[in-house]
């Protein structure tokens, strides 16, 4: 049809009309909405330029076909179909659009990435901006290749990158770009040589002496594919969750590497300090954290101290032997023989460490015979008393079994903070000065700033269990006094829970392990949620070449046998009902209340030594009860009529002080003579003379009062009044009898009441000895101290 006789029907339709051989008016539907461009070239005045020229042919002289063809023929083609009449015409296809991405390279390692479309010599915008622009497109085409770019990429947009994010852009991306179909990729400007780091990581570690006492400059050195990276850099992307490390020489590579996960939690370990810049340390102390340092590493160079000191430490098992102190008026048991020569290894070289024997196997002999030894190897410009810090009660003792083992040493010991400590230190006129000065952890306490005026060769701490509450004035001061080495001593080293162990070492060894905070998130928290085995032993490690423990089976030869025995008591009728009375009252009370232990421990605490109390005696909770019978002290009167018809001696032991004193009642109604102990008892030693030199049969002693610093072999049965959850407490108790020097089979008998709190009390202690054995003695799995559930069980029925 001519253009002369075709117009438009709106936009949706076309019309085309004849007047030869007859009129005739053709209709004709458009498959798509006409655009204004065709609209125009279709002569209609509405929408266009009008007719004018519709009809006239477009003459494309020879010399500009070309041009025609390559620029105004493909747009022309996007807009209308373009055909030749008679075939006489070649037309070429249409070229497709490209997406360009122009890529400029900026200084500090930074790139800018630009989007458009290119349509042959004519560049348009990635998107297009009105409907007239995207009538000149071909949208279809644009579409296809933005989505193979966006499953590569993402959204596409321009856009700025720095840093990692340019560099792996650059050195990864780019190439991925530029071989997909449609794309077509500019540089512009200098392309900095960005090259990935694939090989494995080589590490070395060196140690250097600090200039602070007890810590080495650590040393780390990552080279990968030749180059060195430096380490702070890599851990500081580590500690922020970096995937990747982008270099200064734009290297660039993975973090996502084992070794690197392993070094991270190595070094947080082996140092606690909040900014890496401030550089990276390792304690003396941290010999088996530097062993898996060396397992971690290609290559180790330690400085040549540190070396020594750990090698000897982690060959724990062959520790050179040490002549024993000219002084030392004793012949120590083999066992004693090998503390001493670790004491002489650690004081050689000036490491503190714990000495944490069973009750009774000689700690203060083994402490005594080191003091010896290291007075004997100092020179006399050096020489400098040790302090010995241990509870009041013990301070005569140790003066005693030091004139008893060294009696060429010079001993004395502090009563009063009116003393002058530098008096007692330097002796009459100065003249006189002491080899071995013992005071108390109170007058140490209050009297702290005259202590650290003193040069000490050492700090010994007898019974350190005194010292495990970190924000105790005790704590903090054994922590501050200024002296080379510090030996605590303990049968006990963990009464509660991990923290005990944390509290002594952060005194002895300071680094051996970060701070409270993190200790608890690392070892205590994962422990207490059942972490597995592999934690367990990791701490196993740290602590062993600083620990000493020996249990008495190690020396069971020559210990005489101990008999262990529950008794089970049941509570008489009325007494079985007011007990349950109270547990329900008690239960229903505490179970809204535990939840929130913290705020309210006071009370949950009360209500379980209310029953604890109950399952004694009726009388303890309230005097209207005296006449129900106590069968506790029904059953243990019936033992002691055999003990002292037969001769022995026993050991009465309760945490309660007021069941105690009963106690001691039935015992003046029995005729049974008898000595008293507890927190109140003035004259300590005096008391504790007359049942070691006198024939009294029984010694009531209270458990917080006799529970260390007595040596009490001429008992051999012990009676636990109550069961405590601690396991530790009751075994210092039997020790008290059960040790080198008993001659006689010891006998233990345990008090239980059953169906009650004492019963649950019994099984906790269980589970906490697990926790005390798995990490000093053995394998074993174990729990945390004392928690929500276990209250909860204790007020099961």
């Amino acid at each position: 049809h001519p253009v002369s006789s075709v117009g438009t029907v709106g936009d949706h339709g076309i019309y085309a009309f004849a007047f030869d051989p007859r009129l005739s008016l053709t209709l004709a539907r458009t498959s798509a909405p006409l655009t204004e461009k065709q609209r125009t070239l279709l002569g209609d005045a509405q929408f266009g330029n009008g007719s004018s020229g519709s009809e006239s042919a477009v003459v494309i002289p020879a010399d500009d076909v070309e041009e025609f063809l390559s620029d105004y023929y493909p747009r022309l083609r996007r807009s209308i179909d373009v055909t030749s009449i008679d075939d006489s015409l070649s037309l070429p296809p249409v070229p497709p659009p490209v997406l360009v991405a122009t890529v400029t390279f900026l200084p500090k390692q930074r790139l800018s990435i630009g989007w458009s479309w290119r349509y042959g010599t004519e560049s348009k915008a990635l998107r297009g901006a009105d409907d007239r622009d995207v009538n000149d497109r071909d949208v279809a085409a644009e579409r296809e290749i933005l989505d193979r770019v966006e499953r590569m990429l993402g959204p596409v947009s321009d856009s700025t990158l720095d840093g990692l994010d340019a560099a792996d852009f650059a050195g990864r991306t780019l190439a991925e770009l530029q071989a997909v179909d449609g794309v077509a990729v500019e540089l512009v400007g200098d392309r900095p040589d960005y090259t990935e780091l694939t090989g494995a990581p080589k590490l070395t570690f060196t140690t250097v002496p600090s200039d602070k006492r007890d810590w080495f400059d650590l040393g780390v050195y990552v080279a990968i594919d030749g180059r060195n990276v430096p380490f702070t850099t890599i851990i500081k992307a580590l500690s922020k969750g970096a995937k990747k490390l982008l270099l200064i020489d734009d290297s660039y590579l993975s973090l996502e590497q084992p070794v690197f996960e392993q070094l991270k939690a190595l070094i947080e370990e082996a140092s606690a300090l909040p900014e890496w810049e401030t550089g990276l340390r390792i304690s003396r102390y941290q010999a088996s954290l530097w062993a898996d340092f060396e397992d971690l590493a290609d290559e180790t160079v330690e400085a040549t101290e540190w070396r020594d000191t750990a090698r000897e430490l982690l060959a724990i098992d062959t520790v050179e032997a040490t002549e024993p102190p000219v002084a030392l008026l004793a012949t120590l048991r083999p066992y004693q023989r090998d503390g001493f020569d670790w004491l002489a290894l650690l004081w050689k070289h000036r490491l503190g460490g714990v000495l944490a024997d069973d009750m009774g196997l000689g700690k203060t002999l083994q402490a005594l015979a080191l003091m010896a030894h290291a007075t004997e190897k100092m020179a006399p410009v050096e020489r400098a008393p040790f302090l010995v810090v241990a509870p009041t009660s013990v301070v005569p003792n140790w003066v005693s079994e030091a004139a008893r083992f060294t009696p060429t040493a010079t001993v004395r010991s502090v009563a009063t903070t009116r003393q002058s400590i530098e008096a007692v230190v330097k002796g009459v006129n100065g003249a006189d000065g002491a080899d071995i000065v013992v005071t108390s952890y109170a007058l140490f306490r209050l009297d702290f700033e005259s202590y650290q005026s003193i040069n000490w060769a050492g700090l010994i701490l007898d019974e350190a269990q005194f010292v495990k509450n970190p924000a105790s004035k005790a704590h903090e001061a054994a922590v501050a006094l200024r002296t080379p080495f510090k030996l605590a001593i303990t049968g006990t080293p963990m009464e509660n829970s991990l923290m005990d162990l944390w509290s002594l070492f952060s005194i002895v060894a300071p680094g051996l392990f970060p701070s409270a905070r993190r200790f608890t998130e690392e070892y205590v928290r994962p422990v207490a949620a059942g972490a597995g085995q592999e934690l367990i032993a990791k701490l196993r490690r740290r602590i062993r070449p600083l620990m000493m423990r020996r249990t008495k089976e190690l020396v069971a030869t020559e210990l005489p046998e101990k008999q262990e025995q529950v008794l089970r008591i049941d509570l008489a009728p009325r007494h079985r009902a007011l007990y349950d009375t109270f547990l329900q009252k008690e239960r229903q009370k505490l179970l809204g209340l535990i939840e929130d232990l913290d705020r309210n421990r006071f009370i949950v605490f009360r209500s379980l030594t209310l029953l604890r109390l109950l399952s004694l005696d009726a009388s303890l909770v309230d005097e209207s009860y005296s006449d129900i019978p106590s069968a506790k002290l029904d059953a243990l009167f019936e033992q002691l009529e055999d003990v002292v018809a037969e001769g022995h001696r026993a050991l009465v032991f309760s945490q309660f002080t007021s069941f105690l004193r009963k106690t001691a009642a039935r015992m003046e109604a029995a005729g049974i003579a008898y000595e008293y102990l507890d927190g109140s008892t003035l004259s300590r030693a005096e008391v504790i003379a007359r049942f070691k030199d006198g024939d009294a049969p029984a010694f009531l002693i209270s458990l917080k009062a006799g529970g260390f610093g007595l040596n009490l072999t001429e008992a051999d049965y012990v009676f636990l009044l109550d069961p405590w959850w601690n396991p530790a407490t009751e075994t210092q108790a039997v020790d008290r009898t059960h040790r080198i020097g008993q001659t006689r089979s010891v006998n233990v008998y345990r008090l239980v009441a059953s169906g009650t709190i004492e019963e649950k009390v019994m099984a906790l202690r269980d589970r906490k000895a697990e926790l005390f054995d798995a990490v000093l003695d053995d394998d074993a799995a174990f729990s945390s101290s004392l928690t929500v559930e276990d209250i909860r069980g204790l007020l099961e029925s």
